[in-house]
């Protein structure tokens, strides 16, 4: 089982190397990057600072939502309020969340680019959003800062010796298998002709949402991907009449 932080869309390679730094500093060593601008590049290997080691494992994806497909626990990071109401959680609550999820299964951290953070399609794929409280109105972190403070709570919340909080009895379902949810989902209500009644056509945004704060394991998981079958197949027997 392993903690990551994912960089989505980083810009500069320099912060992607402050970050490698950030990490190391805290005893995480997995890092993806997400469509990174420039990597590998100089400028990160000199603002690592010795943590080498952690830029050359580093992970590169074009998508996503494969730096997040085997993990259980996805956490999102902004300063910024969304179209939709996500459940915000402050960094100490966040390491409890993460020292738990983490006994049993994946968990990404995962960070927007610098500019502008994570898009509301990215946010939509993780179980929680996490904030970090600053004093007064100025709430811009550099990223590297942003990951140093998230990375410390996790250090203190997981190191020997920390209170642990009870293991789930069921791994949380990974983001590939909630995704597989959502499309089977998606292709159900459109067999029984069930249409967006929300406004806004939103219906699949609070549909994530909804199973997204409930952190379905993945025997709640197939639970509903069989009741989804069991619909599907009575509607098809229904249409042989």
């Amino acid at each position: 089982m392993s903690i990551r932080v994912v960089l989505v869309d980083p810009k500069h390679p320099g912060n992607i190397g402050a970050v490698a730094r950030a990490m190391k500093n805290m005893g995480l060593t997995e890092l993806h990057l997400v469509r990174p601008k420039a990597f590998p590049d100089a400028e990160a290997t000199a603002r690592a600072s010795g943590a080498d080691d952690v830029l050359d494992a580093a992970r590169v994806h074009e998508e996503f939502e494969d730096a997040i497909a085997d993990c259980g626990l996805v956490v999102g990071t902004s300063a910024r309020q969304r179209y939709l109401t996500f459940d915000l959680v402050e960094p100490r609550e966040c390491a409890q969340l993460v020292a738990e999820a983490a006994q049993v299964g994946n968990v990404a951290l995962v960070f927007g680019s610098e500019k502008y953070g994570l898009l509301n399609v990215e946010l939509a794929r993780c179980h929680r959003l996490v904030t970090i409280p600053t004093a007064g109105d100025y709430a811009s972190l550099n990223l590297a800062m942003a990951v140093q403070v998230i990375a410390y709570e996790v250090l203190l919340a997981t190191r020997p010796g920390a209170p642990t909080p009870p293991a789930p009895d069921v791994p949380f379902a990974t983001g590939r298998e909630m995704e597989l949810l959502y499309e089977h989902f998606e292709r159900v209500l459109e067999e029984i002709e069930f249409r967006d009644r929300t406004g806004g056509g939103h219906l699949m945004a609070r549909i994530r949402r909804l199973f997204n704060r409930a952190r379905l394991d993945q025997n709640e998981m197939n639970i509903l991907r069989g009741v989804l079958t069991a619909v599907q197949a009575r509607r098809r027997h229904a249409g042989t009449k």
